[in-house]
């Protein structure tokens, strides 16, 4: 969330805002800005919605989602930098981020180089030692966290395709996508109940499903969000911002 900037907006914040329980919002380098990330925050925070940081490269033609050859260095402090900015904004309107989630394609790389996830992961807890990491589930970001000793929760996504290993389909690819909100909240109960993620080839993948992500910029976003929500809740699931956990575990 939080991914306009200046006079241009994307998304439909304030509608997800009544819907999720915990927001990711972006800290300059692949969208947004000061002004968006303060309202966008503040919003969340009236709404009891929990605050992370989502750091990525600095990217804002490409919105973050092109790869980018970084020192391990150099990706340990733009991290840094990115969430000492958001715990700022938050503080500056009465509230604190409770997680981290690396974005788009600093995210993707992670998940496939525990290396660079141990990085970006180290200059996060460089700022805040407690901070929950949102890994995704099953892939080398979950790997640093456990080899950090770090509070982490393992992250699903709602509206994208998953290999067999794990890690996302790659954009542009068959399957890479989900944009019918009922296809979406059905895959969401299956996971939740399943404790696992399942693959695009029938791959099924134990996980640890503590939190469930979707994108904000898509136009269907509000009603993926409503369609995973009530099917959930219709299972008799609660909704709540997530809780960390250390050490392995799924479910």
């Amino acid at each position: 969330m939080g991914e306009g900037f200046g006079d241009w907006s994307m998304g439909d914040d304030a509608a997800l805002l009544d819907v999720v329980t915990s927001a990711n919002v972006a800290c300059g380098f692949h969208a947004g800005d000061w002004d968006t990330m303060a309202a966008t925050m503040a919003l969340a925070h009236r709404n009891e919605v929990g605050i992370g940081a989502h750091p990525g490269f600095p990217d804002l033609q490409g919105f973050g989602r092109r790869r980018m050859a970084m020192s391990r260095d150099a990706v340990r402090n733009m991290v840094a930098y990115q969430v000492g900015a958001a715990r700022g904004i938050a503080a500056s309107v009465g509230a604190s981020v409770r997680h981290v989630k690396l974005h788009g394609a600093l995210a993707n790389m992670a998940s496939e180089d525990a290396d660079l996830a141990l990085s970006a992961y180290e200059g996060a807890l460089s700022v805040d030692p407690d901070v929950i990491l949102l890994v995704l589930a099953g892939t080398a970001q979950q790997d640093a966290a456990l080899t950090l000793g770090a509070v982490w929760a393992g992250e699903i996504f709602a509206d994208r395709g998953y290999n067999a290993d794990a890690t996302l389909v790659a954009r542009g690819r068959p399957g890479a996508m989900v944009h019918d909100p009922e296809e979406a909240a059905a895959r969401m109960v299956r996971f939740v109940r399943d404790g696992a993620i399942h693959a695009t080839d029938g791959t099924r993948i134990p996980a640890a499903c503590d939190s469930i992500c979707l994108h904000g910029d898509g136009p269907e976003a509000v009603a993926i969000a409503r369609a995973v929500r009530s099917a959930l809740e219709a299972a008799g699931m609660t909704l709540r911002p997530m809780r960390g956990r250390r050490g392995e575990g799924v479910g």
